[in-house]
């Protein structure tokens, strides 16, 4: 019931910045918590950033001071703007949305994105 679109991977070197954009689409009444996860290989999927509707913003400490999550709700987008990006970012970034579907009443579904690619060279 909801598709998730994500857009913005590729190479940079470090020190460079890239721009994830994810967005949602589909038969739901109320996105709620938005957020980026990124797995590298041979790892667990990382919590990376997650924003409420209300744009309040939680960070993994490791990009804390470089990266930034945000959202536009008119949209259903949620992008993660990351700067000064290291080799150890690289990974495969991934989306999640907490919506709420419609006709089915009060409770929140979890989707996932595709993926996206990150990979800084050093």
């Amino acid at each position: 019931q909801v598709q998730l679109v994500e857009s913005g991977g590729g190479l940079v070197q470090a020190g460079g910045s890239l721009r994830l954009s994810c967005a949602a689409s589909g038969s739901f009444a109320e996105m709620n918590i938005m957020g980026w996860y990124r797995q590298a290989p041979g790892n667990k999927r990382d919590l990376v950033a997650t924003i409420s509707t209300g744009g309040s913003a939680n960070y993994a400490d490791s990009v804390k001071g470089r990266f930034t999550i945000s959202r536009d709700n008119a949209k259903s987008t949620v992008y993660l703007q990351m700067n000064s990006l290291k080799p150890e970012d690289t990974a495969v970034y991934y989306c999640k949305v907490s919506v709420r579907l419609q006709g089915y009443g009060s409770r929140y579904y979890d989707y996932w994105g595709q993926g996206t690619q990150v990979t800084v060279s050093s």
